[in-house]
């Protein structure tokens, strides 16, 4: 194994895990509230690494490149899967425009980043040499899982978060449906919330938030955050479904919100990102020939600029 560091940031990582305490420091995202720091058992993040090379047949004999900051799981989670594989690792600098300057080694075997680096990723003619590329951070939108399916790159979409130690499940961009894992399953609770578990991890059973349609203990189809769930009237709105049906038909950033309502308790809501384009009428009209007719957003809403973690995931308001 060798590690090639170019930012000088892996270091101090590295030192964290080899000393003698148990635990690693991590920060969770920050995405449902203030970001909070939590501290990782080491033989749980050996665990997920462990899990992550089996599945993609990393090995001593693979090379693995790092373009997202050790700062937070994911970047942490590179480092471990090359020191449990024996694989390479390349550290790039974090930034949208990733391979600037860099000379790629051939056939990288895995990859990581967040969804505002794929057009970097694109457009760069390397792109063949990478053959595996996770996806992570934040919900990629329909187009750029389109480019990187036009650009012939082979991408997952991932899911998990920090307390997991990075993901537990991955989702082909050509499907719509995540699969496990080795050593972990799932169930849902009461509220149809998918609930992680692992005779592997000291967690052994982690309940989410996030609302699934259960396929089998080894895949789901996520649907959205239970918290962002909108009752109107009685009928249960996950925006995030709803928001990957008009992706295409709106050309600025958006999401679906709420706003109290005297007759149905809520209704839903189009918040838009920018400065007012005088269109917003019409993206409404969109939604309504698009989704179910409770769906469709009554009014719109501009904000100058949204709120977003560091890995690019925009932390929603209510209204």
């Amino acid at each position: 194994m060798a590690i090639y560091d170019l930012t000088g940031t892996a270091a101090g990582f590295i030192n964290e895990w080899e000393s003698a305490s148990p635990t690693v420091t991590a920060h969770t995202s920050g995405s449902t509230g203030a970001p909070k720091q939590v501290q990782l058992k080491k033989t749980d993040m050996e665990v997920s690494a462990k899990a992550t090379c089996k599945f993609f047949g990393i090995s001593s004999n693979s090379h693995l490149l790092l373009p997202i900051s050790v700062d937070y799981i994911a970047g942490k989670m590179m480092i471990v899967r090359a020191i449990v594989s024996g694989a390479d690792l390349t550290v790039l600098r974090p930034g949208n425009d990733i391979l600037c300057g860099v000379e790629i080694p051939t056939d990288t075997d895995l990859v990581a980043i967040v969804p505002s680096q794929i057009p970097s990723l694109i457009q760069e003619s390397w792109s063949h040499k990478f053959k595996h590329v996770i996806v992570g951070g934040a919900p990629m939108s329909s187009q750029q899982q389109q480019a990187l399916v036009d650009a012939g790159i082979n991408a997952w979409a991932t899911y998990g978060m920090t307390e997991t130690c990075s993901h537990v499940a991955l989702r082909h961009i050509s499907s719509e449906y995540y699969e496990a894992l080795p050593g972990f399953k799932f169930s849902v609770d009461s509220r149809g919330c998918l609930t992680i578990n692992s005779d592997k991890m000291s967690f052994v059973s982690l309940q989410t938030n996030d609302k699934v349609n259960l396929i089998s203990d080894i895949k789901f189809q996520w649907l959205g955050r239970y918290d962002n769930v909108i009752n109107s009237g009685g009928i249960k709105i996950h925006p995030e479904e709803d928001e990957a049906i008009l992706a295409n038909v709106i050309p600025v950033p958006f999401y679906i919100s709420s706003m109290p309502h005297s007759k149905w308790g809520a209704v839903p809501i189009l918040v838009l990102e920018g400065t007012d384009n005088g269109k917003a009428a019409e993206y409404i009209k969109y939604a309504a020939l698009l989704l179910q007719k409770y769906h469709t957003p009554k009014s719109a809403i501009w904000l100058p600029k949204f709120e977003r973690t560091t890995s690019g995931k925009i932390k929603r308001k209510k209204f």
